[in-house]
Parts: C-alpha cells; structure tokens; sequence
C-alpha cells in the first residue's frame, strides 16, 4: 500500500495537466475576428455623407457681363452728365477717365505701355530725372521741363521722404548710382521706380520727358486698362482724339501678345475723377444729345 506521501504529488500533476489542456486546445480566434468587425464597423463610412472630393480650379477667364442688359450711352451723353456730376470743380483738375474692359484669360501676359495723345492731359505731371549731373541729358531734360534733375540730390530727397514728382526717369549711366542707392523699397511701392520694362530707363530723356506731359503710362489689371483721356474741359471732337489714339494703341498691344494668349475689347467705360461710369455704345452723339459747343470748358 503506498504511502499519503507519494499519492498526493500524483494527485496534483493530474489536476495541473488538466487545468493546462483546455487552454492549449482553446482558441482566441472569434475574439479577434469580433474585435476586427468591430473596428470595420468604425472605418466604414456612414451612408448619406458625401466624400471629400478634390478642390476645383476656378473659371479660366474674368466674368463678362452681358452688354445687351444694360444701358449704354454715346459719347456726348455720357459727357453730358458726367460734367453735370463734376459741376464747379477745376476743369484742368479734374479728369475723364476710361476703363477698357478686356475679353482674356486669368493666366497670361498682360499689357502696359505708353502712348501720348493728340491733347496733353497731364500738363501738370512733375517728372523726375535720374541722371549725371551737368551731363547733356540733364540740361535737355530740364529744358522739356523737368522739375527734378540729377543723382545724390534725387536720392536725399527720397531718403528724407520729399517726394515732390509724379514719375521718375533714369538714364541708363545713372543705373550703377541708382542701384546702389537703394531706393526700391520707397519708390517701388509708389510705382516710381525707374525699370527698362516700364520703358522709364531711357537714352533720350527729354523726348520721354516731353511725352510723359502729353500721355501716360498704362497697365492691365484684371482685365482692365484704366487711364485718364482727357481734361473736364474738353471739348467731345478732342475727347474723342484721345479716346480714338488709345483705343487703337491697345488693340496693337493685344496684337502683339496674340502667339502667346487673345485678349479683345469688350467694354469702354467713360468716367471721371469723381463720378460714376457709362458704358458706351461706340457712337458719337445721338438725336438727344445737346450741342457739340455746350459740352466744352465749364
């Protein structure tokens, strides 16, 4: 007969190797398999909301608006009530200004260049000219009426913050002087820094000095070429001068940009300083419109 001793470890090594089985044999499988339909559920989206889709890129070219649902004006009309609006302002003060309104696309070049009209609009522009000192284009460019001339005067005037010019030309010999000056940061926010793309750094000063006071500078900006044309006191023959001068010198810059993008007038808008703009239908005066003579001086 064996002995309590050696029947109470025989005991206890069948109940561990019975307790060991069932955990050998069990499986966590359909635990995991719950628990991954579980996070299924969560990633899935939920009916009836829409997915993120990809940004769109907007319209390729500006709005246009539909010229046949507005009224448009012709050119005597349009002066008519625009001097009405300007009453008892200074004819050679206040400006007729027109927008010209181009069919193109958002992304591509854009024009800007010079013209001079046939009637000087801005004969009280003050134009500065960067150049040497005492040099032959100095003395011309004060003789087609400059009001500022030179090199290190110019550069301490704008450093001090006296600005006293409307425009400012450079000779290219002053270009070094220029530059090293560093005026860009002063100028260039007011559009007066001089630059070969502006067409403000010229051989011949005094001959762009003579058409600065005549004409103007122009840039397209969204879609839209704004410049004054012409003095209050215009009378409509020279209005239209001016406005026929620089209508055609736009279409010849939309010309020249037609291998790389198309651009075409759309709508002229005539306004002024002060007032509202009409768009205009292309004609001169109609039936209603009053005198040719009544619509000149104030």
């Amino acid at each position: 007969m064996s002995s309590s001793g050696s029947v109470l470890p025989t005991a206890a090594r069948g109940i561990l190797s019975s307790c060991r089985n069932p955990l050998r044999n069990t499986s966590i499988a359909p635990s995991l398999s719950t628990f991954q339909q579980v996070r299924g559920l969560k990633n899935k989206p939920k009916k009836g909301k829409e997915q993120p889709t990809k940004s769109r890129k907007g319209p390729q070219e500006f709005r246009q608006i539909n010229l046949k649902d507005m009224p448009q004006y012709s050119l005597c009309d349009a002066m008519r009530y625009i001097r009405a609006i300007e009453v008892g302002r200074e004819p050679t003060v206040q400006k007729y200004e027109l927008h010209i309104r181009l069919r193109t696309k958002r992304d591509g070049p854009v024009i800007r260049n010079m013209l001079r009209f046939p009637h000087a609009v801005q004969t009280e522009s003050r134009i500065c000219v960067i150049c040497p000192p005492g040099s032959k284009a100095a003395k011309e460019a004060l003789a087609a009426g400059a009001v500022l001339v030179g090199e290190q005067e110019v550069f301490d005037a704008v450093k001090a913050g006296t600005i006293e010019f409307d425009r400012c030309l450079a000779h290219p010999d002053s270009l070094p002087a220029l530059n090293k000056a560093a005026l860009g940061r002063i100028l260039g926010p007011r559009g007066l820094m001089p630059s070969a793309k502006t067409g403000t750094v010229v051989e011949d000063v005094a001959a762009r000095v003579e058409m600065l006071r005549g004409g103007t500078v122009y840039r397209e900006r969204d879609a839209v070429i704004r410049l004054p044309v012409g003095q209050l006191g215009f009378s409509p023959e020279q209005l239209r001068d001016n406005m026929r001068v620089t209508l055609d010198q736009i279409k010849k810059d939309a010309s020249a940009l037609t291998d790389r993008v198309n651009k075409e007038v759309y709508e002229v808008v005539l306004s002024s300083t002060n007032g509202p703009g009409f768009s205009l239908n292309g004609e001169f005066r109609s039936d209603a419109s009053p005198p040719t003579s009544a619509l000149k001086g104030m």
